[in-house]
């Protein structure tokens, strides 16, 4: 597939999603909406594929939906309103039954709906100039699965603290290590060759020992 949106490519073992919309901040428009999920899936079927890296060009990692074309294209507010209320989201490798472990490069800003891939990434490492908020509050709108999903990783207070701050609380990079959103910190020139290189090295082990550590950890959190 021709992606507009996205660059996906494999590097040997690894496969690499990243962000292609670096003059909108890498925000979600209705065509990533469509290539997010079939990237994922692209990926996902590659066998030659055993580990994925995620991120972002330009000083962006992800900033959310493009709020730019919701207010002027009735056809995108629609079918993003639908997916949202109807639970339908495909955007991110847990929305899309990723099993193959994923790592979050996460560069520059990542706000809103962006909070939605670190999330679900697997391990996520951070430049050190990388910031995380949470803008819906300050948009009149409410904040749901983003920071629902942080609660997987961080405690609740600070979690709460971003959601109800909206772009009123920033946090940095060294902030989201302490809580525990991101396991590592790494110079910004060094973000991809790191992601790179942690995805290598999960790339050498058993592919089906990890496709079933994942699952046990998903089955665990969505268990009541």
């Amino acid at each position: 597939m021709t992606y507009e949106t996205l660059e996906v490519r494999a590097d040997g073992p690894v496969g690499w999603l990243a962000f292609n919309r670096p003059e909108a901040g890498n925000a979600i428009d209705a065509r990533m909406f469509v290539e997010l999920e079939a990237a994922w899936a692209e990926l996902e079927a590659d066998t030659s594929v055993r580990a994925i890296v995620n991120t972002g060009n330009g000083d962006s990692f992800q900033t959310g939906l493009d709020m730019k074309q919701l207010s002027t294209d009735p056809g995108a507010l629609r079918a993003s309103s639908r997916q949202t209320r109807e639970f339908a989201l495909r955007m991110t490798s847990w929305h899309c039954g990723v099993t193959k472990p994923v790592v979050a490069a996460v560069n520059g800003t990542c706000a809103g709906g962006g909070l939605h891939f670190v999330a679900d990434a697997d391990i996520v490492i951070a430049a050190e100039d990388a910031t995380f908020l949470d803008p819906h509050v300050s948009v009149g709108q409410v904040s749901a699965f983003e920071t629902i999903g942080l609660l997987k990783k961080a405690p609740m207070e600070p979690v709460a603290r971003m959601a109800l701050m909206g772009v009123h609380e920033r946090l940095s990079a060294a902030r989201a290590h302490q809580l525990g959103i991101v396991s590592e910190m790494v110079a910004a020139e060094a973000l991809c060759d790191r992601a790179g290189s942690v995805a290598r090295r999960l790339a050498e082990q058993d592919p089906a020992a990890l496709r079933a550590i994942k699952q046990a950890f998903w089955n665990a959190l969505e268990a009541p």
